[in-house]
């Protein structure tokens, strides 16, 4: 239940790939037959990501994963002088690469977000100067699910002259990623958020974008992505696009609502002292954060391990940090809230038997705890 960190590799997913890690080993670059067959899986891959985003073959960029493709987007566009919008929930991809952009003569600003965990888009519109280059907002959040107003967003980048990159990494396969509609100029993918192997990302970039590159080296990906192509985990990752843009229509996203709203509605019930972060928003369907007042969540994430049950305080690339969620305090949530509060997400392989049997453990797992560490027991809610 921790499918935000990462999912498994299809059955579907690895069968594509064997052929390219075992058999058939050609450089997508070389002009001779394995060579010219490896350019041909890589560029059938790319028309996969193509129909998922609804764009232009020649605007997919593939990366390493969601990390390289954020940092391009940012990177490749912003000079010394210009400015940045972007918000105080996004991952740490992106935080982090803004921020170091402030010691580049470049000033960025962090817009705040409801206690519900949205973005305000007129916050967007007035933070506008008209040295704004770049806005980067999230589609949706990766420890709330939040679905941020992206659309909105983009009428306003658009009106205003202004690039537009949205880091969709826990968007894509639960939400449609139509970049036609959301009207973005960039868009991060992260192949194995969707079933696709780990190392495998993709950087959307709409046809007329000045981008930078980050690496420099051969002139693969149009260059602007050098470095030999990953041909097993490109391939991969398309035949990962072809499963989820064919899942889009079939009904498994609503299953999936169904068992994460299942396992909310049975923990609340079960459990005294708890509620849903981000209550009343709309979210992706695999995703819940959930508080339990008077525990650490820490030890919560740890009881559950024991037991079989692998969930998270947290973004995986903050665990180990000592401070409480920088996503939930943004929302306004005090310190020990934050800190008592665990990510349930969901894949399309989880079931029904799964989510009861963890409503089984859960309460047992939360009744113990308090038992060993009762803080102003008597007051939860």
């Amino acid at each position: 239940m921790d499918a935000n960190a990462t999912t498994p590799l299809l059955p579907e997913v690895f069968e594509a790939m064997r052929p390219w890690l075992l058999e058939s080993f050609g450089n997508a670059s070389s002009i001779h037959q394995p060579g010219q067959q490896a350019r041909a899986a890589v560029e059938r891959a790319r028309s996969s990501v193509a129909r998922m985003l609804n764009c232009r073959e020649s605007e997919v960029v593939f990366t390493s994963g969601g990390t390289e493709s954020d940092n391009l987007a940012v990177f490749g566009l912003v000079q010394p002088g210009d400015h940045v919008i972007t918000s105080s929930i996004e991952h740490h991809a992106v935080l982090h690469a803004v921020e170091h952009l402030t010691a580049r003569g470049i000033d960025v600003t962090f817009l705040p977000v409801s206690t519900g965990c949205r973005v305000d888009p007129d916050e967007v519109r007035r933070a506008l100067r008209p040295n704004t280059r770049l806005i980067s907002i999230m589609m949706a959040n990766n420890e709330t699910g939040v679905i941020q107003p992206v659309e909105e967003i983009g009428r306003i980048a658009r009106e205003a002259d202004v690039w537009f990159h949205t880091d969709a990494v826990q968007a894509a396969a639960k939400i449609p990623t139509d970049v036609q509609a959301i009207g973005c100029d960039l868009l991060s993918l992260s192949g194995h958020k969707f079933h696709a192997p780990q190392g495998t990302g993709v950087l959307y970039v709409r046809r007329g974008t000045q981008l930078e590159p980050l690496f420099f080296g051969g002139a693969h990906e149009r260059q602007r992505r050098a470095g030999t192509e990953n041909v097993a985990g490109i391939v991969g990752l398309g035949k990962a696009a072809e499963i989820a843009t064919e899942s889009a229509s079939n009904g498994p996203l609503d299953r999936l609502a169904e068992m994460r709203n299942h396992l909310e509605n049975g923990i609340l019930s079960r459990i005294e002292g708890t509620g849903i972060n981000g209550t009343g928003q709309p979210r992706v369907p695999n995703t819940t954060n959930i508080y339990f007042s008077h525990l650490e969540g820490e030890a919560l994430v740890i009881a559950l391990d024991l037991k079989g049950i692998a969930v998270s305080g947290g973004s995986a690339c903050a665990s180990g940090a000592s401070e409480p969620s920088h996503v939930l305090t943004a929302m306004g949530l005090p310190p020990e809230r934050a800190r008592a509060s665990l990510r349930f997400s969901l894949t399309k392989l989880n079931t029904q038997q799964d989510i009861d049997e963890a409503l089984k453990i859960i309460p047992a797992a939360v009744s113990r705890l308090r038992e060993l560490a009762p803080i102003n027991a008597g007051t939860l809610g």
